[in-house]
């Protein structure tokens, strides 16, 4: 679908944002069931441990693709990111695809003849130069490289998945409307859904394509509605935002060179606004009740947070919210009385 300029607004409460901690999953992607592919969002503060818990805390306030992501493949890692605020370290993987994302975006900045693969590759010490300022601490990452071989290695990686794109796109072909666009909505639930969206098109007859860049593979098919589970969020927040179905969600895989197309219809957001109800109410329980339970998957390999983890004998740090606990009828006084016994 070749696109125009035109036709969406900026919206939130900032529009645009530029976020340069852009990450993509570091873990392989779907691994698991119902696991979501990671989209790249504002982060989480990273709260230095000297802060402590009482004053870094917070009780979640919205839900992006990603944090729905984390509760369901595992409530405690949710905990971990959103209320603990734990730091992480960076990956290899996850800063290569923040940097190939920012290349992808600065390209459309060129006019529509001078987006070739050589511009494009071009653009790639300045951008990891970009991003070495605004994040330090990916320096870490090739701390121990000091001839600078491995570093050299892995931005040649980052050419080969930008090269890449030009055989699933033409970027000569396309004026996206937006890029890196920052969403959000709040339902009549008052749940606010947010997120980043990284390229928005707009067809001349007004149809609205949402694309996602993975720098990882596409997932296998059984594993496909996991991963469009992210892009059917964008969409519900688009249609509540501007009261548009969006005509096609795009993935464009770079890792394997795939793309995963799905064209919703307004039952779809319907059926994934209902599931966000119930996975906020899940996690507003879990705020409340401070009870928030591990849920061992082969992911678990590539989890930050292992020391603080019952399944690797680690300790979660002290729970730093108020606790309800929820009243039990069988554990009040009388609570026997009601009961109905063998008739």
């Amino acid at each position: 679908m070749e696109s125009s300029s035109e036709g969406v607004a900026r919206v939130g409460d900032g529009g645009v944002v530029e976020d340069p901690a852009r990450t993509e999953a570091s873990a392989p992607e779907a691994v698991v069931p119902g696991a979501v592919a990671q989209e790249t969002v504002v982060p989480e503060t990273v709260v230095p441990e000297t802060v402590t818990a009482a004053v870094a805390a917070i009780a979640p306030a919205s839900l992006s693709p990603s944090r729905a992501g984390d509760f369901m493949q595992c409530p405690l890692l949710y905990r971990f990111r959103v209320i603990d605020r734990l730091p992480e370290k960076p990956s290899p993987a996850a800063t290569k695809g923040t940097l190939v994302h920012a290349v992808l975006e600065r390209l459309f900045d060129a006019p529509a003849a001078e987006r070739t693969a050589p511009r494009a590759k071009s653009l790639i010490p300045g951008q990891w130069d970009r991003l070495r300022e605004t994040r330090p601490e990916v320096v870490e990452l090739f701390a121990d490289d000091p001839e600078g071989e491995r570093l050299a290695g892995w931005l040649v990686e980052a050419e080969r998945l930008v090269e890449r794109w030009f055989t699933l796109e033409d970027p000569t072909r396309l004026e996206p409307a937006e890029r890196e666009l920052f969403v959000e909505a709040e339902l009549d639930s008052g749940l606010r859904l947010r997120g980043i969206i990284d390229r928005v098109d707009v067809a001349p007859s007004g149809e609205v394509r949402i694309v996602d860049y993975k720098t990882g593979k596409a997932p296998r098919p059984e594993y496909a509605e996991g991963a469009l589970f992210q892009m059917k969020f964008y969409a519900l927040v688009v249609w509540r935002l501007k009261n548009v179905v969006p005509r096609r969600l795009q993935l464009v895989y770079l890792g394997s060179g795939d793309v995963l197309t799905y064209d919703p219809v307004l039952a779809d957001l319907e059926r994934v606004e209902r599931k966000l109800l119930a996975l906020w109410e899940a996690i507003r329980l879990a705020t409340q009740t401070g009870e928030w339970r591990p849920r061992p998957t082969k992911l678990c390999g590539w989890c930050d947070h292992q020391a603080h983890c019952p399944e690797f004998g680690g300790t979660p740090p002290p729970y730093p919210l108020p606790v309800t606990l929820p009243v039990r009828a069988a554990e009040s006084e009388g609570g026997a009385q009601g009961r109905m016994g063998p008739g």
